[in-house]
């Protein structure tokens, strides 16, 4: 049977969400050998046998502006393909990437309690999105599709419900008279955080791997360094301006970041 390799462009695929809303819905598709997903360039090549049309349909249903770019024939057979990855490897590379947000996640909520910061409490919510999107991905290899997609959901309620709490702590801050959160522990945590993911972000780029979820680390930890940076930001005018205001800034642009991440992940 021939094999073909067929390109799409994925416009909106810029997290594993999106990865896995993909995988889920391609999932019966019997005739799919192998996907690929070039997150950076927001591209999915697919080695399949017949026709594209059935792939390209289920595509267009995920609403996230697919389109067919190029197809070539192959003669290769499915089972010398060099890019043919283990299920035990994938799952010891998300348990790694899984870890890694973990601690953060730990770390910055911690410290976010003791400084009384939303600004950090946020950004160690983000970290703990992103748990939640590559442990939804590692406990659902080998899975059915009725529940891969059961966990999908459950995870996208689970971050969404955290967003909601988040952004109404955030705002009742606003109104009330809280204490001005503690900037110079605002600062140090995220400048440690920033250095850890910008040294992170260094092994990933070197590592230069075209695994999904290696190129999903590497976008989510280039966001990472950007809120980072955002949370010291807001910390200095803390300290100058003796205000809550840029603490609970930062702290509702990065909640508002987690809920759009959710309703990405219940978008299936």
């Amino acid at each position: 049977m021939s094999l073909y390799r067929t390109v799409f462009k994925v416009e909106q695929m810029d997290c594993p969400a999106e990865v896995q809303l993909i995988r889920m819905k391609l999932a019966p598709l019997k005739q799919i050998q192998h996907m690929e997903f070039d997150i950076a360039n927001r591209t999915l090549a697919i080695w399949h046998s017949g026709e594209r049309q059935p792939i390209e349909s289920a595509l267009t249903q995920l609403q996230l502006g697919s389109a067919w770019q190029s197809s070539e024939q192959l003669s290769e057979q499915v089972a010398h393909l060099p890019f043919a990855h283990s299920a035990s490897q994938q799952q010891r590379l998300l348990a790694t990437v899984l870890t890694i947000n973990l601690l953060f996640f730990i770390v910055e909520l911690l410290f976010g309690i003791l400084a009384g910061s939303m600004g950090l409490l946020a950004d160690g919510l983000d970290m703990l999105a992103d748990s939640i999107v590559y442990g939804m991905a590692l406990f659902a290899t080998g899975s059915t599709v009725a529940r891969k997609r059961q966990i999908a959901h459950l995870s996208g309620y689970f971050q969404l419900i955290l967003a909601i709490l988040g952004l109404w702590e955030t705002l009742r801050r606003f109104w009330g008279w809280e204490l001005t959160p503690d900037f110079q522990t605002m600062i140090v945590v995220s400048l440690f955080a920033l250095i850890g993911n910008a040294a992170s972000l260094y092994l990933l780029q070197k590592n230069k791997s075209r695994e999904a979820h290696m190129q999903a680390s590497l976008i989510f930890t280039a966001n990472d360094v950007v809120v980072n940076a955002g949370v010291i930001v807001a910390g200095i005018l803390v300290g100058w301006l003796q205000s809550k205001v840029p603490d609970l800034i930062i702290g509702l642009i990065v909640f508002a970041m987690v809920a759009r991440g959710a309703f990405r992940i219940l978008k299936l």
